[in-house]
């Protein structure tokens, strides 16, 4: 009997522990990262009305730089997913590091999204809480997880696939079910205060299709040209970010050049489309509409503003990628625009982030419980096709994706 009061007495105690912390780990989120999106928000409408400051890209790449350079830390997503792993910590100066530096980013119109900020403020949010708390420094990974869901949730408006992008993107193969409670608590604590701020969650209305061999056919074929999308888009990051240093061993010169080239890049074309995340261009294609090429634009301007060391993310622009080039590839094909368009948007993340469940709950908050048998389908598909690439460096895939084989390779590699 003393042995199951015992029990039972942990179970209680930790989940009071965790409905505490990850509570206040969610609220704390939920005000940075609301805050955050309001900034976005105005830098975005204030560069719509001041095309004037796009001429101040390659200024912005040099702040940028020099603000990291005064930090004296080399502070990325990859230090992040590290620190789930236990083998990096996060520093404090993270948080506001990134949260100006993707304002900067989006108010001068590099070609950026908000999820890279979205995971290193709650990551150092979590993990410098963690430690105020006095968290066991082997249970400071779940705080750092339930950090990250939180800001994520807040920005995007997807609590449930906030919760499982924590526990799925660090190892692939393996999530982290000791912080599935803590994740679940700060993600919709912080959903709640993005809610009171009356910030609306990502979200389109898309038709239901009636599913026929034909239509599961087509739409398996679109997941393996969105998994080759997702490839060329992380090569691009990759390959952009190593050639501009190899170029410019300089960090304030590659930053200066990088910056002037997303400007020239932006006057040659002669359209703001691919400055900034892009949610209007995102919209467009869902609702049937997009330039045959608009996806390998974005693919280009995005690789360039990241290797000039603009901050923000990739994800916002696979999402651009993915609708735009399925809206267009998926009428080829035979498919209606706006399921190509959905498609596109769900495959190519899945691609480029390795996270099948999450995609597939993504969808499902995004798009409504419409088609959930072709999601789930295109969420397979891209995960297998995409192959051993990602977006992070530092990401593990645990098991291999064609066999039952434990591989434990990092992505890229």
């Amino acid at each position: 009997m003393k042995r199951i009061a015992k029990r039972c007495l942990d179970y209680i105690v930790t989940f009071a522990k965790w409905l505490l912390v990850a509570g206040i780990v969610g609220g704390v989120g939920g005000l940075v990262g609301s805050a955050f999106h309001l900034c976005i928000e105005y830098a975005t409408e204030f560069r719509h009305g001041n095309t004037w400051i796009y001429f101040l890209l390659p200024v912005g790449a040099l702040l940028i730089c020099a603000l990291y350079k005064l930090s004296n830390h080399k502070i990325d997503t990859n230090r992040v997913i590290k620190s789930v792993r236990g083998e990096k910590d996060i520093p404090w100066i993270m948080a506001p590091l990134i949260f100006v530096s993707t304002v900067i980013t989006h108010l001068l119109g590099g070609s950026a999204g908000r999820e890279g900020a979205a995971l290193q403020l709650g990551g150092s949010l979590g993990y410098n809480l963690g430690g105020v708390f006095r968290i066991k420094k082997e249970e400071r990974n779940i705080i750092v997880m339930a950090g990250m869901s939180a800001v994520f949730a807040a920005l995007f408006g997807t609590p449930i696939a906030a919760i499982f992008f924590a526990l799925e993107v660090t190892s692939v193969g393996i999530i982290y079910y000791s912080a599935l409670v803590p994740c679940i608590i700060s993600s919709l604590s912080a959903c709640a205060i993005a809610a009171y701020f009356n910030i609306a969650p990502v979200s389109f209305e898309i038709p239901m299709e009636s599913v026929t061999l034909p239509l599961i056919s087509r739409s398996g074929v679109l997941a393996i040209f969105c998994a080759l999308v997702a490839i060329i888009f992380c090569l691009a990051i990759e390959n952009a970010e190593r050639g501009m240093k190899k170029l410019f061993k300089n960090d304030y010169l590659r930053a200066f050049v990088g910056g002037a080239l997303v400007l020239i890049i932006t006057l040659i074309l002669g359209t703001y489309d691919y400055n900034g995340a892009g949610m209007d261009i995102i919209s467009r294609a869902i609702g049937g509409q997009a330039n045959s090429f608009a996806f390998l634009v974005k693919i280009i301007l995005t690789a360039i503003t990241i290797a000039a060391g603009f901050k923000g993310g990739e994800i916002v622009p696979s999402f651009f990628i993915g609708a735009t080039f399925g809206c267009v590839v998926g009428q080829l094909l035979g498919l209606p625009a706006t399921l190509g368009a959905a498609i596109g948007f769900v495959s190519v993340f899945c691609g480029v982030t390795n996270c099948p469940i999450t995609s597939f709950l993504l969808a499902l908050e995004v798009f409504g419980g419409k088609n959930i048998t072709v999601f789930i389908l295109v969420c397979g598909i891209s995960f297998m096709f995409s192959g051993y690439t990602g977006l992070y460096d530092s990401q593990k895939i645990m098991y291999s994706k064609l066999h039952a084989k434990f591989i434990d390779r990092k992505t890229n590699t």
